[in-house]
């Protein structure tokens, strides 16, 4: 008989529990059965006192987690079933939440590709580790969408100006620039976490132990690009970032404003101000409750997400047909609809 191996690998090792990412060819991207097991995991171990500590990785060494199940979610949109969309946002939401209050400490090893979705979990442990593989994004402006999974919390407590940065251009960023941004923690050589997860499973200190193993990363970018991303990102509309992108002298600044002249209008709009609007909230859940409104409103309401699935993940003809197109004039109530938009279902219920 043939048996379907579970998608999420999850073991006691000696003092810790182990959370493992089990889908290495499609990069462990998250889908509803893998955030449910998570979940139920995390219940069963929040009240265990032999465990000590949470660790949370991916299996292979390509990635930690490339984000949630995209291709599913284009499914789901085409097929016009707009309450599987809710069910699964709002149980990644609330895994996202409970990781951020867990009692135990969790380790997450954001090890290779760890974007959108993995950032929904790794981005909010009490231990955020990332190696010299690390490659982390919230690139959800390139497929018609916005930062989500709490992205916006994190982005909008980055230093200066890096969060509306790297939300509208959903670039990359290695370990440093990660830890830069608020996005981890610490750097741990990869060769080194099978040793910690040992030292972890026979009861050593979680701080000191992590304290033991990481390094300091390879320089990144940001730190010395700071000047000029906190003073054209500061502008108060995206119009105004990039006129003041094109009139830098740095070739980065100028690449940049032609990166954003071809990302989608309406998810940049909504995403500055998503990322500006969460700077002021109170904690993650108020977070996590803004995107829930945002996620559904592009789902249901916009174009572009579906478009933007398409172009990249579907026929990856890469060649999105944005509506509105660069270029062309948004609504002018644009942010009021967005923002104000009310899901037939409440996140927290």
């Amino acid at each position: 008989m043939e048996t379907t191996a579970p998608t999420v690998e999850i073991e006691q090792r000696g003092e810790i529990g182990i959370l493992t990412l089990q889908r290495p060819r499609a990069l462990n991207a998250l889908d509803l059965e893998m955030v449910e097991a998570l979940a139920a995991a995390l219940d069963r171990w929040e009240q265990d006192d032999s465990i000590r500590a949470v660790v949370l990785r991916g299996a292979g060494d390509r990635g930690f987690c490339a984000g949630g199940d995209v291709r599913g979610l284009y499914d789901t949109l085409i097929g016009d079933h707009p309450e599987q969309v809710e069910a699964f946002f709002r149980a990644e939401y609330a895994l996202n939440a409970r990781i951020a209050e867990y009692r135990h400490p969790i380790v997450a090893f954001a090890d290779g590709i760890t974007m959108g979705g993995g950032i929904g979990l790794a981005g909010h442990v009490s231990h955020r580790l990332v190696t010299e593989r690390s490659m982390l994004a919230m690139p959800e402006t390139r497929i018609g969408f916005t930062p989500d999974v709490g992205g916006s919390w994190l982005l909008g407590r980055a230093p200066g100006r890096i969060g509306e940065y790297l939300a509208l251009t959903g670039n990359t960023v290695g370990p440093a620039d990660a830890i830069e941004a608020g996005l981890a923690d610490h750097h741990v050589p990869s060769e080194r976490l099978e040793a910690l997860l040992s030292d972890l499973a026979a009861g050593a200190d979680v701080d000191g132990a992590i304290q033991a193993v990481a390094t300091e990363p390879a320089p990144g970018t940001l730190t010395r690009e700071r000047e000029w991303i906190d003073g054209a990102f500061s502008q108060p509309t995206v119009a105004e970032i990039i006129s003041a992108l094109q009139g830098l002298p740095e070739d980065a600044a100028r690449e940049t404003a032609a990166h954003l002249e071809s990302l989608p209008p309406t998810a940049l709009a909504v995403t500055l101000e998503a990322v500006r609007r969460a700077r002021k909230l109170p904690d993650l859940r108020a977070a996590l409750d803004q995107e829930y409104g945002l996620v559904l409103w592009f789902g249901t309401t916009q174009p572009d997400l579906v478009e933007g699935i398409r172009a990249q993940l579907v026929d990856k003809d890469r060649s999105p047909r944005w509506d509105p197109a660069p270029g062309e004039e948004l609504p002018a109530d644009l942010l009021d609809q967005a923002f104000s938009f009310q899901p037939p279902t409440p996140l927290w219920s």
